[in-house]
């Protein structure tokens, strides 16, 4: 087959998410509801603020908001994690940044896999948080044996995937045909099975080990345990939930509300209490699982690491404050972050965030001579603008604080910091990209598109 009849990776990941959000929507109908009050949120959003309306409009995420998802999904060995790499690739996904969350207990190392390029991120910015189970982090020895013996025995991928997945790497891509046929059965790997593979008293022992643990091991795939809406404003969706009656919770996970939103923000409902059979000799025992849950995010710009390292010791400094007389979490983060430049030209002079460059009409007008400016004269006269680079990404302590109080906000572990980026790389079969490199990439590419 001719190069020319293969459709793109990301008209694959636009079937491949559209299809995953139609499963969850029917495996868990409040996600459906989620989706319908954020978009309500978003509409009252843009109807309110016609200059926000204008300017996603204008750098193109208008388009893009209403799709935009992110998922999340855990696997048990670095086979299933080096495959899901191969899979997403098929889909024009790379694996991007290091995630190291049993600091904050949890027993999982993460990447994101994602588009990286900005054409592909406007067409569809599809993520899926992707995480590994850290068996050498139970304790038990004996237990930390029967969970690998117990994962080294399934497969997750369906023939008709690993075929697809190599007959894409071979011919360099699929044809429509072959495309849906690929979104069909890579849907397999995350779909919700609520029968277990092991019995109810190795589920109980997994369990105690950590609930995570039990969630990875237990079932005979990953099952996706959330799929994730993007909002214009967080504050008034969590109200939204709460008004719906929805348990969501207290506290919303990043930074804090703000003029300009940077980086990321997340809220969720909590996890389901789900019937799960568990075989036990010839019959199925009845017990329960919770894991999947629905979750809401709010993005904002992305910083450099100069903007980043300010963001972490602001928010330690709101954290530490625990226990304190300095009021609750919410007020202590407010106040941490007055710290922190809340307007775009103080926030692009001094180097804090990423900003994609563009001529204005009265710029693409002007003489080369003109266009040849620094950036800021071109802003300062009007003939270019800087919009902010949207954070695609995530934040470790925000993604454990969702995985904890959605697999039982009372459970904490005192894991050491065990961060292991080499053996995470390896079991992936292939580097993490540097997200920093990835932002300055494209805010480079808008400047030099500026003389042109």
């Amino acid at each position: 087959m001719t190069a020319d009849r293969f459709v793109s990776p990301d008209h694959i990941r636009s079937l491949f998410s559209q299809s995953m959000s139609h499963m969850y929507r029917t495996e868990v109908p409040l996600y459906g509801t989620l989706v319908e009050l954020v978009g309500e949120t978003n509409a009252k959003v843009l109807d309110a603020q016609p200059e926000l309306a204008e300017r996603m409009r204008r750098s193109g995420e208008r388009e893009r908001l209403d799709v935009e998802r992110h998922g999340a999904i855990r696997v048990g060995t670095a086979q299933e994690l080096a495959t899901l790499r191969r899979l997403f690739a098929v889909m024009g996904m790379q694996p991007v940044g290091y995630y190291d969350l049993s600091v904050a207990g949890v027993p999982v190392h993460s990447t994101a896999f994602r588009p990286v390029d900005g054409e592909a991120l406007m067409r569809n910015p599809f993520r899926v948080f992707t995480s590994l189970l850290r068996l050498e982090l139970i304790e038990d020895e004996a237990l930390r044996a029967q969970a690998a013996d117990i994962l080294s025995r399934r497969n997750i991928f369906t023939p008709g995937a690993l075929q697809l997945i190599e007959q894409c790497e071979r011919d360099g891509g699929l044809s429509e045909e072959d495309a849906w046929r690929f979104v069909v059965e890579a849907l397999e790997t995350f779909r919700w099975h609520n029968a277990a593979t092991v019995s109810l008293d190795t589920y109980h022992a997994l369990h105690a080990a950590h609930r995570l643990v039990a969630d990875v091991v237990s079932f005979r795939g990953p099952h996706i345990n959330h799929l994730t809406p993007r909002t214009l404003d967080i504050d008034a969706a969590q109200a939204a939930m709460h008004a719906r009656g929805i348990a969501a919770k207290a506290v919303i996970e990043g930074p804090p509300r703000r003029a300009c939103p940077i980086l990321l923000r997340q809220t969720s409902f909590k996890a389901l209490e789900e019937l799960v059979h568990f075989p036990s000799g010839a019959d199925n025992a009845a017990g329960t699982h919770t894991a999947r849950f629905g979750e809401i995010e709010q993005r904002g710009l992305a910083l450099t690491p100069k903007g980043r390292a300010l963001y972490d010791t602001l928010l330690a400094q709101a954290r530490e404050g625990a226990g304190s007389a300095g009021g609750d979490y919410a007020q202590r983060l407010q106040a941490a972050f007055t710290g922190f430049p809340d307007d775009h030209t103080t926030l692009r002079r001094e180097g804090l965030g990423y900003y994609r460059y563009a001529l204005t009409d009265a710029g693409c007008a002007a003489q080369a001579t003109e266009r040849a400016l620094p950036a800021e004269v071109l802003i300062e006269r009007g003939l270019a603008v800087a919009e902010p680079i949207i954070y695609e990404d995530f934040l470790p302590v925000s993604a454990a604080g969702i995985f904890q109080s959605n697999l039982g906000g009372e459970e904490q572990r005192a894991y050491a910091a065990r961060a292991n980026r080499d053996a995470f790389e390896q079991a992936l079969g292939a580097p993490a990209a540097d997200e920093f490199a990835i932002y300055e990439r494209l805010q480079a590419q808008s400047l030099a598109q500026l003389a042109m």
